[in-house]
């Protein structure tokens, strides 16, 4: 990518504020209206005739849809913004000098105003087939003790979102790394992402994004909201986990760079002690 970096990259530090932020507010749409609107329209859907035949995705289509997401969007807005989408990614990488902190409130404000558009877009979608409640359905959002899908317990909750949140921020961290193949780790973090869904929907209907859990929540009634503060505590402890141990486990050396969370290459960071 030619870029204005005079060195044939483009940076994402290059962008304007506006230009990333406008990224921001498009990969975290298309992740909450992909992943929660496959969720709500698409997993339990059955044939209209007098069977009832099964046609909906399931966990599995639920789990793809969010990875698809994450990795398109990646792929996408990736080389404007970093590709971030989730404030637990924001605050991880910053923890970890990939990012900038001064961005992160403006990031952060702009993941959580996406993520709400994305939810009352949903809404108003779902809403057109008769009888549909968002506070009787859930709306996707996520849930402990009585609103866990499988029941699970509120110590149980927190400490697979604290995990998964911590190795979502390992793999993306390890994909960006200088040392890892160039190009690819858009795919293992939607791959990653997906293989989260998988073993956390039955507990939590997975969250692992502060954004993503509120941009339903609004929607799914006061019982929602009373329970959205534990997804919003543990995915930022997890990503606080991961962001300050990364180099430690891995012995990464990389200066602070712009914060890219899809492709290192086109940051102009240096290791450090290099000349």
């Amino acid at each position: 990518m030619g870029g204005p970096t005079g060195e044939g990259t483009w940076a994402v530090q290059d962008n304007p504020l506006s230009a990333k932020l406008g990224a921001e507010a498009l990969g975290t749409f298309l992740l909450v209206f992909g992943g929660c609107g496959a969720a709500v329209l698409a997993a339990n859907f059955v044939s209209d005739d007098a069977n009832k035949f099964p046609l909906g995705i399931g966990f599995l289509g639920v789990a793809l849809a969010f990875g698809l997401t994450v990795l398109v969007g990646v792929y996408a807005f990736g080389h404007v913004s970093g590709g971030h989408f989730n404030p637990a990614v924001s605050i991880g990488l910053a923890i970890a000098k990939r990012f900038d902190p001064k961005l992160l409130l403006p990031y952060i404000l702009t993941q959580i105003v996406a993520a709400t558009a994305a939810g009352a877009v949903l809404l108003l979608i779902a809403s057109g087939k008769p009888g549909f409640s968002a506070v009787e359905s859930g709306f996707a959002s996520n849930g402990y003790a009585d609103r866990s899908p499988g029941g699970y317990s509120l110590l149980a909750c927190l400490v697979i979102e604290i995990v998964l949140t911590a190795f979502f921020l390992y793999i993306i961290l390890g994909a960006t790394d200088a040392r890892a193949p160039k190009g690819f780790a858009g795919l293992a973090i939607g791959l990653g992402l997906t293989l989260i869904h998988l073993v956390a929907i039955p507990v939590t209907n997975t969250s692992v994004n502060p954004a993503r859990s509120l941009g339903v929540a609004w929607f799914a009634g006061p019982a929602a909201l009373g329970q959205v503060w534990m997804f919003i505590v543990a995915p930022i402890i997890g990503a606080a986990i991961a962001g300050a141990t990364y180099a430690i486990i891995t012995a990464s050396r990389i200066a602070i760079d712009e914060g890219v969370a899809n492709n290192p290459d086109i940051g102009t960071a240096k290791r450090v002690g290099s000349d």
